[in-house]
């Protein structure tokens, strides 16, 4: 192999990847534009399988992720088997922690697994993960991948995951960006104003996102952007809907314009699995031949499609469209070589950074011991609990003491929740998982009586020595008897992923009807006058839970989201008072009135009071259909805040200050804006304001708390003991970020747990 430049592994990347593309014929290349790359034999060049996810943990969703199956023989001949991978809590439960380093952390334990995995045979280097869409509408199937609804927050997380997974120390930065070395390969989707999956009568396939501008560049647009520029991140990739007529994936003012000129990726850019068939498969009005979606695509930028060639259709793989019909599309001048040339540079030039050709030694070592680790289960487990939220303790019910209650009943369709409940979406294989019921009896003593009773499976879970049992035929009544002896009641409840996931969006933000029904019984029935309810709650988005938290007999409400392997252990920690819960709901929780006054697919965010449109996420929702508002928690202990700020300072625009064209305006052909884009800090910033907002825990307990500054400032998470010293939260100074503001005065406010907002700076803001 020697007489091939590619493999010397002391010549630059650039200088390698031009001469492997140099060999390789026409049909080779576009052999290679698919998730499953052909390679090309002929010159030494292996296939690679690029799809990966690690959304919240490795996932075994795609063709390359494969554990082996207990139940089989090994299928890797003197290898070890690995039956799974750490499942962490899913990602609006981390983003509830407001913790960045725990983030970050989380990253670099899934990106370690990940290359253990790699070394053994049973994956890749390259996955598809983080989901970064900004949750605009409460009933998306998918909020519990994201990071929830505040732009900047949805950012950070992508910065601080991204970073996790690709970072290799030492080398944070580098000269040439392009030549960085990789642990593993991030991607940040989908882009762009991705939220609509299924609705009544409309999908993904079809949906046109409508967008206006300035919605675009504050909160569609910003956490990719920070993705991009902060994280780093070595892959984006772009979703099926339409952005104002134009499929996001053939739009090349999103994707080689914004994402790569204006952004500046360092890596490639992959089609959501099958958004190029759906051109035309799908969207038929859009006219799309087959081999015109595939020069479209390529011509805007496109580097990999994915199609699902994994999945076999009438005895075929389901075989992606620029590897069908690119070299039609090239033959018939729809595109050019050159643009296929350019894909596979942006392709290969990631792989040379992983290590693919040469290696990367410092991770070889890794193995199935670093999988699953002790460390890592320990991480997911510390995550698990951090994202508990505490939204109702009425007179400090919780934390539980055993020993006041001489039965404690534990129920609801989630008590015996199965690791697929636990565990949310995108997941491998789970074989320790910690039920809701089980881990409660590490926490009280054999004497007291618990009935674990889970009506969805009409038994009794067998808990160990304290478990009661009743058995199906004995029915309800029997049930009820036992349950009267009870001193309180624990009743998991929720959703699951038949109610919401990727592919199905909610009709209602209410309980399944048998569960507001059974709790409603068990308040209203119970013959004991004191407070016996503790509810927690397992779900991704909001759920109107008004009938439980205004009901004085439903003393504390819990939410779990969906905590992952380690959940059912981080619940009892928090309910039993070994863990001070400090999460902060990552998005607002709508009462059920809210989704009447607003279709899912309006992609407006400001109000319109005289259309009688409310407005959308906390940042322009002010109407009375909030049941929880976003960043609500409550602690077992209590923390003061202390703010400083100086005098504010008012910013002008100079002349042509509001001119800003974006990316994806349709109908437009030439990348370039028709005014240069404002940077206001070299324009007009010649001061700057700045602020500290500290928090004080002035309880007796320890405990997390979580401060968050409004207006796309994110927040920090603190831990301090009983009477701590104050410490630091937000902290404001010279930051980049973009606003398109009308006339008038703003200002940054804080909102303590008593309600009241308290002003820290004020910034006015008057155009030319």
């Amino acid at each position: 192999m020697s007489k091939y430049r590619y493999c010397n592994a002391s010549l630059p990347y650039g200088d390698r990847v031009r001469d492997l593309i140099g060999w390789m014929t026409v049909e080779e290349k576009v052999s290679n534009l698919g998730d499953w790359a052909d390679g090309a034999p002929r010159v030494g060049l292996p296939p690679y399988k690029w799809w990966s996810e690690a959304l919240h943990g490795l996932s075994s969703t795609g063709p390359t992720t494969k554990f082996d199956d207990p139940k089989k023989p090994r299928l890797h001949s003197g290898r070890a088997a690995v039956f799974n991978g750490t499942v962490f809590a899913n990602v609006i439960n981390s983003a509830a922690s407001f913790n960045e380093s725990l983030w970050k952390s989380i990253g670099q334990a899934i990106s370690t697994e990940a290359r253990a995995m790699y070394n053994l045979g049973k994956g890749g280097l390259t996955y598809w993960s983080p989901n970064i869409n900004v949750v605009r509408d409460p009933r998306w199937g998918r909020a519990l991948e994201t990071p929830g609804e505040d732009p900047y927050v949805v950012g950070r997380y992508a910065v601080n995951f991204v970073r996790g997974m690709q970072d290799v120390p030492g080398h944070e930065v580098a000269s040439d960006p392009m030549s960085r070395p990789l642990k593993t390969s991030a991607c940040c989707k989908h882009y762009a104003a991705y939220d609509v999956d299924d609705w009544y009568d409309h999908t993904r396939f079809k949906f046109d996102a409508r967008v206006e501008e300035r919605d675009m560049v504050e909160t569609f647009q910003r956490p990719f952007e920070m993705c991009v520029r902060h994280g780093d991140v070595s892959s984006v990739m772009c979703s099926y809907n339409r952005v104002n007529g134009i499929p996001a994936c053939a739009d090349a003012r999103l994707l080689s314009g914004t994402i790569r000129r204006d952004w500046g990726l360092h890596g490639y850019i992959v089609s959501d699995c099958d958004a190029v068939r759906v051109m035309t498969d799908n969207a038929t009005w859009l006219g799309y031949t087959a081999v015109e979606s595939t020069a479209a695509v390529l011509k805007a930028g496109l580097d990999l499609d994915c199609g699902e060639s994994w999945i076999v259709q009438d005895g075929k793989p389901v075989m992606d469209f620029l590897t069908t019909y690119g070299l039609e599309a090239v033959q018939k001048g729809k595109t050019r070589e050159s643009d296929v040339d350019n894909a596979l540079t942006n392709l290969y030039m990631t792989l040379m950074r992983l290590g693919y050709f040469d290696g990367m030694p410092r991770y070889e070592s890794l193995n199935e011991k670093d999988i699953c680790s002790h460390d890592h289960r320990s991480l997911a487990l510390d995550g698990a609990r951090q994202g508990m939220v505490l939204l109702k303790n009425h007179g400090g019910l919780l934390p539980l003491d055993p020993k006041k209650f001489g039965a404690v009943a534990v129920r609801g369709p989630h008590a015996e929740a199965p690791e697929k409940i636990m565990d949310g979406d995108y997941t491998g294989d789970q074989l320790f998982s910690s039920c809701c019921c089980t881990t409660y009896t590490s926490h009280a003593t054999t004497h007291h009586v618990l009935t674990c009773y889970t009506f969805s499976w009409m038994k009794f879970v067998n808990a160990g020595p304290p478990c009661r049992y009743v058995t199906p035929r004995e029915g309800i009544s029997k049930d009820v008897k036992i349950w009267h002896h009870a001193n309180l009641t624990i009743y998991f409840g929720g959703i699951n992923m038949h109610i919401e996931r990727e592919g199905n969006d909610r009709e209602d933000l209410l309980l399944p009807k048998n569960q507001t029904e059974e709790i409603l019984h068990i308040a209203a029935g119970s013959p004991n006058p004191i407070v016996l309810v503790v509810l927690v709650i397992l779900s991704g988005g909001g759920i109107d839970i008004s009938f439980a938290q205004g009901n004085p007999k439903i003393g504390a409400i819990l939410w779990a989201g969906y905590p992952g392997g380690e959940g059912g252990i981080a619940i009892a920690d928090v309910i039993f008072g070994r863990y001070s819960p400090g999460g902060r709901l990552p998005l607002t929780w709508f009462k059920n009135k809210y989704i009447h006054q607003i279709p899912m697919t309006s992609m407006e965010l400001r109000p319109r009071p005289d259309h009688g449109y409310p407005g959308r996420t906390y940042k322009f929702y002010d109407g009375p259909y909030v049941l929880y508002r976003f960043a609500h928690g409550l602690s077992y202990t209590k923390f003061r805040y202390e703010s400083s700020a100086g005098n504010g300072t008012a910013v002008t625009l100079a002349a042509g200050g509001h001119c800003k064209q974006l990316s994806y305006k349709a109908g437009a052909v030439d990348t370039a804006p028709s005014c240069p884009a404002i940077d206001v800090a070299s324009h007009a910033c010649k001061e700057t304001v700045d602020f500290n907002v500290s928090v004080v825990n002035g309880g007796e307990g320890g405990g997390g708390q979580t401060g968050r500054c409004a207006c796309a400032r994110g927040g920090r998470r603190a831990h301090q003991a009983g009477g701590g010293v104050p410490e630091g939260v937000c902290e404001g100074g010279r930051r980049s970020d973009r606003w398109v503001l009308a006339q008038g005065v703003r200002g940054v406010w804080h909102r303590g747990e008593d309600g009241v907002h308290r002003r820290a700076v004020r910034r006015q803001h008057r155009p030319p």
